[in-house]
């Protein structure tokens, strides 16, 4: 299992000293964030301060921009990387798509199945496979003049990997991306009955294997060396579920474990603005259930654990982005079980 962290950035020319060191530590991979800076100018000098790290957006907001935008930055960052590269694809809810950044919220499934489709339409333009001809409901795509085809990329087109939670948006993952990159509110259990179907229902319907599917699942790790830490991490954590867990969208990971009313109570009080109400209704069966919880050096065999069967990676996932040294202890560990184990053909075990 490999293993992946996320690194939002305060200030983006962190980016040319946190991603070596990051590199160092011993991930295999390190996905930007959209927040308050472009998710993709840190990665594009990441690159030329890194050797082999594997470098993605997770997520870039796919609604804010377009397919043609998109293959070109995807394109020029695969060149840049050597080959490193993964443009992660998300959709951000409707009030930030419309209000934020002013463009079309619509039919969220099916215009991300087409942005992806239009992506690869461009590429394959590129690499000399046939004529721009993409003709969708949402994007049209059909002019590609030599002076604006940059020609086969060095390294091939990067995969597209889309991060999503809904059913209809991971099947759309499963039929035409590279991979998924799954939501951190989601414990054993519902990625089992909930996020493996609908991805299967997706590669079913493109006629794909599982094999050829990459799966990295963001997962959130509470973990600190002190007491006194410890219960700072829990309480962020509880806070982060809290939220997640009054948010409808959310609510089928609840209703795995048969906690519906959970959900009900927490939307209630989120919008009577009792935000510390919320974090008491998180006990620790909640956030071990989600969460992966314990001491650092229980951390690796918690993780292996919980997605033994289900994903190809990890992604470290926390509340605030700590000292990069402070998960120096659990990559390794994970580095050191997958060295040991019998993980050559780098595809996850289907669940039994």
């Amino acid at each position: 299992m490999k293993v992946y962290t996320t690194a939002p950035l305060e200030d983006p020319r962190r980016a040319r000293t946190l991603y070596p060191q990051l590199e160092q530590i011993g991930y295999d991979g390190v996905f930007s964030f959209e927040a308050k800076h472009d998710p993709f100018v840190a990665l594009a000098v990441a690159a030329e301060h890194t050797q082999r790290l594997r470098l993605g957006t997770g997520i870039a907001i796919a609604f804010a921009r377009n397919p043609m935008n998109l293959a070109n930055l995807g394109y020029d960052l695969q060149s840049i990387s050597g080959g490193r590269f993964v443009l992660g694809l998300g959709s951000q809810v409707k009030p930030h798509i419309e209000k934020r950044f002013s463009a079309v919220w619509s039919h969220p499934a099916e215009r991300m199945r087409e942005i992806v489709q239009a992506i690869k339409a461009i590429w394959d333009c590129w690499e000399g496979r046939g004529k721009l001809d993409f003709r969708g409901r949402f994007y049209t795509h059909t002019i590609m003049i030599p002076a604006f085809n940059p020609g086969p990329n060095p390294y091939g087109p990067p995969p597209i990997l889309t991060g999503g939670f809904g059913p209809l948006m991971t099947a759309v993952a499963g039929e035409v991306a590279d991979g998924f990159i799954a939501h951190p509110f989601n414990s054993r259990r519902s990625l089992l009955q909930n996020t493996l179907p609908a991805l299967q229902r997706g590669l079913a319907a493109s006629a794909r294997q599982r094999s050829g599917f990459e799966v990295i699942c963001a997962t959130l790790v509470v973990t600190a060396a002190t007491e006194e830490a410890f219960a700072a991490a829990k309480l962020a954590a509880r806070k982060q579920l809290a939220f997640y867990g009054s948010t409808p969208a959310y609510k089928p990971t609840l209703s795995c474990h048969g906690w519906d009313g959970m959900h009900d109570e927490l939307n209630r009080l989120s919008k009577a603005g009792r935000w510390d109400d919320m974090t008491g209704l998180i006990g620790d069966d909640v956030l071990e259930e989600i969460a992966v919880v314990g001491e650092p050096q229980h951390i690796a065999a918690k993780l292996r654990a919980r997605l033994d069967g289900i994903a190809d990676g990890v992604s470290l996932t926390h509340n605030r982005f700590p000292d990069p040294d402070h998960w120096a202890g659990v990559v390794h560990q994970l580095q050191r079980a997958r060295a040991g184990s019998d993980h050559g053909s780098g595809a996850a075990r289907q669940p039994g």
